[in-house]
């Protein structure tokens, strides 16, 4: 018979963790040292095979629903309980890096191996989850699989998305096998904790380990079509021309001008399509994302409005068409005060240097804190940099996180 073990003095196994990271990164690895694994790819059904896999030889059992999102079940004493779960993605942005989102899965699933090391029973049961599609680089709504299961998104809408180039979701989903039969949320969760790298400099630029999340930042999206007429770039006077392009570059610097109007607001145009895309004639046709976020919604209204200001201005001196289409829209979300306490407890007894913080990226456990009490892990990531192939974290700073995570799951699961 095992001894008993301090909840205190239970730590993870860091070198398996990181095995555990380098070997799913090889999926999609590129070149530069970071991973290219779109949502509903094949190379996606490479990285779910694999994880279902590791939880099938730690005896877990396995859940698939009709989004594609994925749960990993440990037994509990009283299995009748709501589970506590921990998770996040394992999809990636084009040019993206080894631990957005696969840090969080990963973390999860060392939380299961420690407990079993130790052959530790919690009174609840705990399930690791894999949520679909939380990049939303491929189809949209982002996180959007996470937000059909917390009741924002129907499964209907969520499989009718289409990619550029015209498959829907839901054929993707059925294209690798990972269309479950298991119903779309709807039942009780009794806490959700999610691990991630930070995406920002604030725990390296402070020297803290952990970041103890309280929230996030509201966001809200559009997709702005610029309209005017194709033209040739010689015999057309610049006077006559109705330049898509150009009355785009206009409203792309209000972007930028609104995001920085707080400390907390921003704003940015990460993507852009011009046509016809010819060296020689005038666009007449011009696409690009607003991506608006802030700590308030009088912030994402004031930016929504000044932007739509903009656009009635820039129509009428430029003689265009602007129509702004909201995409995505999500409140600034606060997370539950005993879930933070519990991860805020685990850094304090494990005695890592941390601090509160408030994420500026969009997370699957936003959505999830709708349904259940919820809360965020953060840990430091190289320069701050993410959705980049160079993104980067320690061995250290990933262990500490997980050591955190495992604090908290045990606050909650018993």
């Amino acid at each position: 018979m095992r001894a008993p073990v301090e909840a205190g003095a239970l730590r993870i196994n860091s070198e398996r963790l990181w095995g555990s990271l380098m070997e799913m990164a090889k999926i999609g690895a590129t070149p530069k040292g970071g991973v290219k694994r779109l949502t509903l790819t094949d190379l996606d059904r490479q990285s779910r095979d694999l994880f279902v896999s590791w939880c099938k030889a730690a005896g877990l059992s396995v859940t698939v629903d009709g989004v594609g999102n994925i749960f990993a079940r440990r037994r509990g004493r009283n299995e009748a309980a709501p589970p506590v779960v921990s998770g996040s993605h394992l999809d990636t942005q084009p040019s993206g890096g080894r631990f957005d989102g696969c840090y969080g899965v990963m973390a999860a699933l060392e939380v299961v191996r420690t407990l079993d090391d130790h052959g530790i029973e919690t009174d609840a049961p705990f399930e690791i989850a894999m949520w679909t599609n939380e990049e939303g680089s491929r189809f949209l709504p982002v996180m959007g699989a996470s937000g059909a299961f917390a009741g924002v998104h129907s499964v209907d809408e969520i499989r009718e998305a289409r990619d550029v180039d015209g498959v829907s979701f839901g054929d993707a989903l059925d294209a690798i096998g990972y269309a479950g039969a298991a119903p779309v949320g709807g039942r009780p969760l009794a806490a959700y904790f999610e691990a991630h790298i930070e995406q920002g400099p604030l725990l390296e630029n402070t020297g803290n380990t952990v970041g103890v999340v309280t929230g996030a930042l509201g966001q809200r999206w559009f997709e702005v079509t610029v309209t005017g007429m194709d033209a040739h770039a010689g015999p057309t006077p610049m006077h006559l021309r109705r330049d898509a392009l150009l009355g785009a570059s206009f409203l792309i610097q209000e972007v930028n001008r609104l995001g920085k109007l707080t400390e907390h607001s921003r704003g940015t145009v990460g993507m852009i399509a011009s046509r016809p895309n010819s060296r020689n004639v005038v666009p007449g046709e011009t696409v690009f994302s607003v991506d608006f976020r802030d700590t308030d919604v009088s912030g994402l209204d004031r930016m929504e409005q000044g932007l739509r200001a903009a656009a009635g201005n820039i129509a009428a001196e430029h003689g265009l068409g602007i129509d702004m289409r909201q995409t995505v829209f999500f409140p600034p979300c606060e997370f539950d005060r005993t879930c933070v306490a519990a991860v805020r407890a685990g850094a304090e007894r494990l005695g890592y240097p941390h601090m509160d913080i408030v994420s500026g990226a969009g997370h699957d456990a936003v959505y999830i804190a709708r349904v259940a009490p919820a809360a965020m892990i953060f840990v430091p990531c190289e320069g701050g940099i993410s959705h980049n192939e160079i993104e980067n974290a320690t061995p250290e700073d990933l262990a500490a996180g997980c050591n955190v995570l495992l604090q908290a799951v045990l606050a909650r699961a018993g």
